[in-house]
């Protein structure tokens, strides 16, 4: 299980919470996302999504399909997620559909303009991976990530200014068309269900992790 905190000086609680929603933003900052997309909803403050991730080479890149729910606390917000079944949504030849068996965000704010995030995950990569990949991504990849989520929340409201800037359905219900999934079609997504790929062999040395720090994408 890895865990970690970042404080956000500058970006409010709120401002986060949407830039985690947010999936068209997303691929402006995630440059790990190889695809993300909504498959549909179960209720006004759940659903059911796709997000492929780039791994850094030579290993296989994974997949997820995963339930998500969120919920406001006040100035504070939650969202958590874990892997589901869905019929439509397979796994696909070209990823290692991995699990997550239980990740969360939980942004406490702290004054009007900043907030700290707090990440917890538990994720089943599917895979017979080397110690030396467990502790790289535990120890650089997964703080990696939290910073860009923080320089993301520090562009989000010059860009949502452009981009649909009253569209945010996490907040409003009523501007969610997504196509309803019953929950009878789910079912929770177990790791001894899905191939174990044998990655054990790969070689520190042949790993490579991108130093694009930003991750950012030019204006659009």
């Amino acid at each position: 299980m890895t865990g970690m905190r970042i404080i956000c000086k500058d970006v409010s609680a709120e401002v986060l919470y949407d830039v985690l929603h947010d999936t068209s933003y997303r691929k402006k900052w995630d440059s790990n996302m190889i695809d993300t997309y909504d498959i549909g909803r179960l209720t006004v403050n759940a659903d059911v999504g796709y997000y492929s991730w780039k791994c850094p080479s030579p290993l296989k890149n994974r997949d997820f399909v995963t339930l998500r729910s969120w919920l406001p606390l006040g100035n504070d917000y939650m969202i958590i997620n874990y892997s589901v079944k869905h019929p439509k949504h397979p796994p696909r030849k070209d990823f290692v559909r991995a699990v997550s068996l239980q990740t969360g965000y939980l942004i406490k704010a702290n004054g009007d303009k900043s907030c700290v995030l707090y990440y917890l995950t538990q994720v089943d990569p599917k895979g017979s991976l080397p110690k030396w990949v467990v502790n790289k991504v535990s120890q650089f990849v997964a703080p990696k990530a939290m910073k860009k989520i923080y320089k993301a929340g520090l562009k989000y409201p010059e860009w949502k200014k452009k981009h649909d800037p009253h569209f945010k359905p996490w907040v409003y219900p009523e501007q969610n068309t997504l196509p309803t999934v019953n929950l009878e079609d789910l079912a929770i997504q177990r790791a001894d269900e899905l191939e174990n790929i044998d990655e054990s062999g790969v070689s520190e040395e042949r790993m490579h992790i991108s130093d694009d720090e930003d991750g950012l994408a030019k204006d659009s």
